[in-house]
């Protein structure tokens, strides 16, 4: 496949999506869509439920489940202690140091992988360096956390070991993980970070 095919493959989707986002006045990309494409390839940026179930449980304090579904999606569940940012809101300075931080590791996540995927090439064009994927979405969640599938008793050890460890996270966290919890206000509570120091402030914030 030469550059152009690559580069379409993965820049019309994001062209799609950011048609319908706030126009950007005043960031700045600091990432080239050749540089953009690279990191997309090597798929760094993506994150195994497993990986997040084993967080969720264990309550790490050092990342944070960030929904990009519409609030309404969001309000009928969600995994649990996540917040709501919608894609459309994803340049939205009310949502700027949560972020573009470099204190807590944000984890995206949509139905599928292809909207969390978007908001993850929209912060990272931006130059933000902490956000991630939930690889699959909450459809892969719900097949893999929620009901995983026993194996065979001739599958390899690290196959049931992996049942044994979805099986019990599944348990733990009541059946999958997903909040039922109506949020009461217009938005969701933004979690308690500290932003890295970049330039000088207005006096009085937090």
């Amino acid at each position: 496949m030469n550059i152009r095919l690559k580069l379409a493959a993965v820049f019309i989707p994001l062209g799609l999506i950011i048609a319908a986002v706030p126009e950007n006045t005043t960031k700045v990309y600091k990432l080239t869509a050749a540089e953009l494409l690279v990191e997309a390839q090597e798929g760094a940026q993506f994150m195994s439920t497993d990986e997040i179930a084993d967080m969720v449980v264990q309550k790490d304090p050092s990342f944070q489940l960030i929904d990009v579904r519409a609030q309404d999606e969001f309000e009928k569940f969600h995994l649990p202690n996540a917040i709501n940012i919608p894609l459309t809101d994803i340049l939205s300075e009310n949502w700027a140091d949560v972020l573009d931080q470099d204190v807590k590791m944000n984890v995206f996540y949509s139905n599928g992988s292809l909207k969390s995927n978007e908001a993850w090439m929209i912060t990272r064009q931006l130059g933000f360096a902490n956000n991630y994927v939930m690889q699959g979405g909450l459809n892969y969640w719900a097949e893999t956390i929620m009901d995983p599938k026993a194996p065979s008793s001739t599958s390899p050890d690290e196959e049931i070991a992996k049942y044994d460890f979805r099986k019990g996270a599944s348990m733990a966290l009541g059946g999958g993980g997903v909040s039922t919890t109506v949020s009461n206000g217009d938005s969701s509570p933004k979690p308690v970070i500290k932003r890295k120091k970049k330039k000088k402030r207005a006096a009085g914030g937090c």
